[in-house]
């Protein structure tokens, strides 16, 4: 007798600095919520700016679970669902490249051992293009990967989210700073490569 098909998937939404992935993840929840269904989203701890929020530049937000480097997002899912004896229909992760490789295959095993879809959101690389260790397992291991485009002052697709710092691009320093639109700017390899900054986000970075 043939089992239960397996449908459920492990996404990484992945994007430069000012995609949306977090708009796209906050859509995510409500349209599984619209539909009657649960959807539990979870952010790591490092993220700072807005605590226990998803919150989009865009203006919307909804509530997180944190995790930090000892959580174990499969436990945390299960204690819901045992809890409110309610199925977790989604699980959506945001800044997800704060993870630890550890973490990424503990959410894999929701997906694989609880039949639940996650959907994750976040950087491919740092602002020195050296992968995240969280990204680089979850690019080895999900199941679909799917780019979050958006566009470098010069009208090219922005792959880099590059730190910035009184007007120049920072080419050295600590993997994880956490900074505001006004610290990192999304631009396209040759722009980065070359130092070309717009001037208007080289006004922004020295005024805010």
């Amino acid at each position: 007798m043939q089992g239960v098909l397996k449908t459920a998937s492990l996404y990484f939404y992945y994007g430069a600095m000012g995609s949306a992935k977090t708009a796209q993840a906050i859509i995510t929840a409500y349209n599984y919520e619209e539909r009657g269904q649960t959807a539990v989203c979870m952010k790591p701890i490092k993220d700072s700016r807005t605590r226990n929020k998803l919150w989009s530049r865009l203006g919307i937000n909804r509530d997180a679970l944190l995790l930090n480097n000892d959580s174990d997002p499969k436990k945390i899912v299960v204690d819901i669902m045992t809890e409110t004896k309610t199925r977790v229909d989604v699980v959506i992760v945001d800044e997800v490249q704060f993870l630890t490789p550890e973490q990424i295959w503990q959410l894999a095993s929701i997906v694989d051992d609880l039949d639940i879809p996650v959907l994750c959101f976040g950087l491919r690389a740092d602002a020195f293009c050296n992968l995240f260790p969280g990204s680089e397992t979850l690019l080895a291991i999900a199941d679909k990967i799917i780019e979050v485009k958006t566009m470098c002052h010069c009208g090219k697709k922005a792959t880099i989210s590059a730190r910035i710092h009184n007007g120049k691009i920072v080419r050295e320093g600590e993997q994880v700073k956490i900074g505001s639109n006004k610290d990192y700017i999304a631009l396209c390899r040759k722009c980065y490569m070359n130092d070309k900054l717009d001037k208007e986000d080289i006004h922004l970075e020295k005024t805010v």
